[in-house]
């Protein structure tokens, strides 16, 4: 599947490969740079939400449907080693290897980790209803912003801003996964309105919500790093770049999913943000040229 995505957007799947390993070790590098001695655990956090992420319901049910539960755990072990070989990879590299050998055991036990869930009710958000994408995301999510709160306050408690600076981070990049996906043609279709006007209630929902979110962040660090306070805003302003960048590419390649080469760009304005700049206003007129066939102009 993944080789045909590629292939979609006019890419060799080989030179795919090579660009996404090659953007992997650039933010691992950059990851153990800012911050040597909480990288192993981060890289460890990271990779666990990836090997949960293919312990969700519906892919374990289709599994127990093909398959009996001996050949269900083995797909499932080497599901989550084939997720575990990059980053042990960058934590041998480091010389990390009791991180790395714990984050062996970790990989093995969450194969046999099911996220299916039995409660009947519905978790409650802090958003309205209109922009369902921070609904629907934060109710999958909601168990990750008490971490990454927690990782703030390890942040104070050892007095290392790039660490708090780190979470903040994670924090845009799982709300802006919320943004990946595209919604179903019909629910862009039911707004009578503009394509210029729903882009920009997209992008002022989710500056709104992404804010309320990291606000909390921000005030305990501007209060214990005070002499950081630039820094700090201008990490939260990069931040809400990046939410914004990925909302545009979305609508970009409307109603196709997010190519390679929009998603490149996306995570090169995280790492390098003046070229926002320019990245910015091209998704922005592509946005509303993909929009024209689903909104009155």
């Amino acid at each position: 599947m993944t080789n045909r995505r590629i292939k979609d957007f006019g890419i060799n799947p080989v030179v795919g490969y090579i660009l996404l390993l090659a953007l992997f070790v650039l933010l691992s590098e950059l990851l153990f740079y800012k911050s040597e001695f909480w990288a192993p655990y981060i890289i460890v956090f990271v990779c666990a939400i990836m090997q949960l992420e293919l312990s969700r319901s519906d892919r374990l049910d289709f599994l127990h449907i093909v398959f009996n539960n001996k050949t269900k755990r083995k797909i499932r072990i080497v599901e989550n080693l084939l997720v575990y070989i990059p980053f042990a990879i960058i934590l041998a590299v480091k010389l990390q290897f009791v991180v790395l050998s714990a984050l062996l055991a970790i990989s093995i036990i969450l194969a046999f980790v099911s996220l299916k869930s039995r409660m009947n009710f519905t978790i409650p958000t802090p958003f309205s209803k209109r922009p369902f994408e921070f609904a629907v995301g934060f109710r999958k999510t909601f168990w990750i912003f008490p971490l990454l709160y927690a990782l703030v306050v390890i942040a104070i408690c050892v007095s290392n801003l790039n660490l708090g600076l780190i979470s903040m981070v994670l924090l845009f990049a799982f709300m802006s996964s919320y943004y990946i996906k595209p919604e179903n043609e019909y629910y862009v279709w039911i707004f009578a309105e503009t394509p210029k006007t729903f882009i920009r209630r997209k992008v002022f929902n989710a500056v709104k919500n992404a804010t309320c979110m990291t606000l909390p962040v921000i005030i305990v660090m501007l209060a214990f790093f005070y002499a950081d306070f630039l820094l700090i805003l201008l990490s939260f302003l990069v931040g809400i770049t990046f939410l914004t960048t990925v909302i545009l590419a979305k609508y970009s390649t409307y109603p196709d999913e997010i190519g390679i080469p929009e998603g490149i760009a996306t995570v090169l304005v995280l790492l390098f943000p003046p070229i926002a700049l320019g990245v910015v206003p091209f998704f922005y007129f592509r946005s509303i040229d993909s929009l024209k066939r689903f909104l009155n102009d």
